[in-house]
């Protein structure tokens, strides 16, 4: 098979559908359930992925244990190395704990202190460098070649996006042959719409997928308006989950532009206002990747009165710090 077939969207599908049995012998199935006021502030049904309740509290679970998973046992007692804003080096480090290995986490110096002090917990190491994680992902990846060791993309893989997509064949045997017509997806490097994007489009071609990013910081949606992969001068934003570049080359930016049918970018306002809702009337915690989920399907809230859409809470990482801002 050529990197380009392993690249296609079917092939995706094809990857994620296959992997889904073994991710379940080590992370839980998460909810896929209605939120009432969500719902009825929108005028749609809207059913929510809660990747907040994956082991982790992420998404990032899935590609991590789906990458760990597809390795030798002689290359996870080598080492891996991976870089991430938090998240994906969680995912790594309970895969590595789950299988057996070791492991380096490069991180940005600005990264959620919550999310580094769980990555320390599992006894992996941590480097905190720079302020931008595709730089820490170039830094990353030098150090593997330099050991010898494997580097863990925390996107730009097939095997983490396939173990992304695992979420959404989930939702399709959640959903028991109801129709669903749109999907909110975060989106920072990609895996995570990628994944899902593929997996229901091809049982729901009709499906909808939107990609939500902050404005402040929205380096996959500017790539793909400029036909390119571009490097965009973020700033901070309350969806630390998605902050940084993509990196130069990553498989998720054809994806991204064959899959995703339309970006939505919020304002941070409307990611705190977001965030606000969902634990004020559903009493659940999520982070701001996953609350700017909300917040496009909020922005979008004409366009799919009287549907059936789904939203993907990719998260609940949220530092009591962080929290403790967004809700002041």
């Amino acid at each position: 098979m050529t990197v380009d077939e392993l690249i296609t969207p079917e092939a995706v599908a094809d990857r994620s559908e296959a992997v889904a049995p073994r991710l379940r012998e080590h992370l839980p199935v998460t909810p896929f359930v209605g939120f009432g006021a969500f719902s009825e502030e929108l005028g749609a049904e809207v059913l929510v992925k809660c990747e907040h309740q994956q082991r982790t509290g992420s998404f990032k679970a899935r590609g991590a244990m789906a990458k760990v998973l597809s390795l030798s046992g002689e290359q996870r007692e080598a080492g891996v190395v991976t870089a991430s804003t938090g998240n994906h080096g969680l995912g790594v480090s309970n895969a590595l704990a789950t299988l057996g290995g070791r492991g380096i986490v490069y991180v940005p110096e600005n990264a959620s202190a919550s999310k580094v002090a769980a990555i320390k917990r599992f006894g992996i190491g941590v480097r905190g460098v720079g302020t931008d994680s595709g730089a820490n992902e170039t830094m990353a990846r030098a150090e593997a070649q330099e050991k010898g060791w494997t580097y863990i993309s925390p996107y730009n893989d097939p095997d983490i996006i396939a173990g992304q997509g695992t979420a959404a064949v989930e939702m399709l045997e959640q959903l028991d042959g109801r129709r669903l017509d749109a999907v909110f997806v975060a989106v920072g490097g990609g895996g995570l719409v990628s994944g899902v994007a593929a997996v229901l489009k091809r049982h729901l071609p009709d499906v909808k997928v939107y990609g939500a990013s902050p404005v402040v910081d929205a380096a996959m949606a500017a790539s793909v308006q400029a036909g390119r992969i571009i490097e965009v001068d973020g700033k901070p934003t309350l969806s630390d989950g998605t902050a940084g570049s993509v990196e130069p080359g990553s498989i998720t930016f054809e994806l991204c532009r064959s899959l995703v049918d339309e970006w939505v970018l919020v304002e941070e306002e409307e990611i705190r206002d977001a965030l606000r809702l969902v634990i004020d009337t559903e009493h659940q915690l999520i982070e701001g990747s996953a609350a700017m989920a909300f917040a496009a399907a909020r922005a979008r809230r004409t366009e799919i009165a009287g549907q059936r859409v789904a939203v993907v809470s990719c998260g609940g990482n949220i530092s009591a710090k962080t929290l403790v801002a967004a809700l002041s």
